[in-house]
């Protein structure tokens, strides 16, 4: 690949599947260490930082992959997150993978207000979401209340970590 420029991974091509391994493993690490803080993972949003960077970097299906094992893996293996938080996250974690492969796609290379546009596009949206399933408005504005430092973690760490991976 050529510096900082992102790519599109097809279904039938064995590195979509490895890429998406190795973001899932990330996003099974980084939840666990976020959750050694108190309310780390509100804070931290870590189930999406991986989901973020592997959609960008490799396209729709390496980020739609990420999206869906990351939260049913770590459900499974540690409870976190919760069987009944699963919809809204898998909901949420689409939606990120979605935009940011649509955000890399128009943009050709890694750039801030890409990232930054899918981040808070997949936020906005995912509110919207989460406020028509829970019906509670509180409740779809927690990440951005209380998890302002994982969407500028996502937006400022996922801009680094992608021009450092794809350059």
């Amino acid at each position: 690949m050529q510096a900082t420029r992102t790519s599109s991974l097809q279904a039938g091509d064995i590195r979509t599947y490895l890429y998406a391994m190795l973001f899932v493993a990330g996003n099974i690490i980084l939840p666990q260490l976020c959750h050694l803080m108190p309310q780390g993972g509100l804070v931290w949003l870590p189930i999406y930082f991986f989901t973020l960077t592997g959609a960008y970097a490799f396209g729709w299906r390496t980020g739609l992959i990420v999206a869906v094992a990351s939260p049913l893996v770590n459900s499974a293996l540690f409870a976190m997150p919760p069987a009944a938080a699963l919809p809204v996250i898998l909901m949420k974690s689409v939606l990120l993978a979605l935009f940011a492969a649509f955000a890399a796609r128009k943009a050709g290379r890694v750039r801030l207000l890409a990232v930054a546009t899918a981040v808070i596009a997949s936020q906005a949206v995912g509110s919207l979401g989460e406020w028509a399933i829970t019906g509670s408005a509180a409740t779809a504005l927690q990440d951005v209340r209380i998890g302002l430092p994982g969407i500028l973690l996502q937006i400022f760490g996922g801009t680094a970590l992608l021009r450092a991976l794809l350059r």
